[in-house]
């Protein structure tokens, strides 16, 4: 194979999986997974062996530099080196919270900048991650759907934020063993929107040969788009966490508009059809409690019975309570202390797993919902919330917070 082939076939193979290529540039490796890298090493003419020795360089041991992979023969270091790199985003600020907790901004190009953030807590250390650059969901509580949308990220650019934090948090604390034990997508974007890129990140996110991590410990969240909760739960099972956020049908399209496609009546069967391939037993619902709006014990009833008329009982799912993290353009509030306390007591006497997230670097904007980076909108976010918020139907809207029904 010629240099020029060689380098028009790998393209063409980069594009296939949807790599965004620059003319002239070079494949960013952290793009593949291993069947990708090894599909790629044999189009330079070498064994699988040799993918599984750079897959483990570049994800086990954090290495950018080809010349430092000792074990792989010069030959074929120079090779990579005319047709490949492995290019990390760039780092735009770091911010560490009194809690410890950490958030990277970094730079995707474009205008774009995303988020991640680091969760140290005392039997795990939890990266969360940005799956897009922005958000089209318009969910009312979320500040990064305020922003708009610009792109989806590429697989590179998602796993990539794994592969910094790993890394910098090793030399940091000075350890040589995992620091990152789990992962969860949750930062800015709608994960399931980006399925073809999200996929063999999470394929690396699991793989022996890279980070390891188990498919308990990987949690995908989404808004409830059920086809490709489907594909997920054929074609890579992690755990799901499914931001529900309201018992009826009513409430649930004024918070989450995806509703108004993909229904309660829908996104619920989803949910218990998930279980079949799911490594966990249960489903979690995301629940962002907001005063006077979806915290009422009336809801938390509705919530109860919900749960058992789709489930049969209520040991198929968990609920997560999450206090609501303020933004101006949100025109809501945090649930009070009490109220959220009483709301959980309901779930839990009912025999309800439920449990109330732990606010954590809120002091840095890091907590959840609060993650919003700096995106070029490409939706006209601010044209749809106003018209949206215009057309609220008031009437319907009390009734949906006071009056239970399945």
């Amino acid at each position: 194979m010629t240099t020029d082939q060689s380098h028009d076939e790998l393209h063409a193979m980069a594009k296939r999986r949807e790599v965004r290529l620059v003319p002239g540039s070079l494949v960013n490796l952290l793009e593949f997974d291993l069947a990708s890298l090894t599909a790629f090493c044999e189009l330079l003419g070498e064994k699988r062996f040799r993918a599984v020795q750079l897959f483990r360089w570049i994800h086990q041991r954090g290495c950018a530099n080809f010349e430092d992979m000792s074990d792989l023969a010069k030959s074929l270091r120079q090779k990579l080196k005319g047709v490949s790199e492995i290019r990390p985003m760039t780092v735009v600020s770091q911010h560490i919270s009194s809690d410890g907790t950490i958030k990277w901004l970094f730079d995707v190009g474009g205008g774009n900048v995303i988020e991640s953030v680091f969760i140290p807590e005392d039997d795990r250390g939890t990266l969360c991650i940005s799956t897009q650059a922005g958000c089209a969901m318009g969910c009312r509580f979320c500040s990064t759907g305020h922003q708009g949308f610009s792109r989806n990220l590429t697989t590179g650019e998602i796993i990539g934020q794994l592969w910094f934090a790993e890394h910098f948090l090793r030399k940091h604390l000075q350890r040589d063993e995992r620091v990152i034990s789990n992962a969860v997508m949750m930062g800015m974007g709608e994960p399931l929107q980006n399925y073809a890129a999200l996929v063999p990140a999470l394929r690396m996110m699991l793989d022996d040969h890279a980070y390891g991590l188990s498919r308990r410990r990987v949690t995908v969240s989404t808004s409830g788009l059920v086809r490709k909760m489907d594909l997920l739960g054929l074609e890579c099972p992690v755990a799901l966490a499914v931001s529900l956020h309201a018992p009826n049908n009513t409430l649930r399209d004024y918070l989450v508009p995806l509703n108004i496609k993909h229904p309660l009546e829908e996104l619920m069967p989803a949910c218990v059809s998930y279980l079949a391939h799911a490594p966990r037993d249960f489903v979690t619902f995301e629940y962002c409690m907001l005063d006077a709006v979806n915290d009422t014990d009336a809801l938390a009833i509705e919530l109860v019975q919900l749960v058992k008329h789709y489930g049969h009982s209520v040991s198929w799912c968990k609920f997560n309570l999450i206090p609501f993290n303020p933004f101006p353009a949100s025109g809501l509030h945090r649930s009070k202390p009490e109220r959220v306390l009483a709301f959980a007591r309901i779930l839990s006497d009912s025999g309800i797993t439920t449990t109330i997230r732990k606010t954590r670097g809120d002091d840095i904007d890091a907590a959840c919902g609060q993650l919003a980076g700096d995106v070029v909108d490409r939706t006209r976010v601010a044209v749809r919330i106003a018209r949206q918020r215009s057309a609220e139907p008031a009437a319907a809207l009390l009734a949906a917070t006071t009056v239970a029904k399945v």
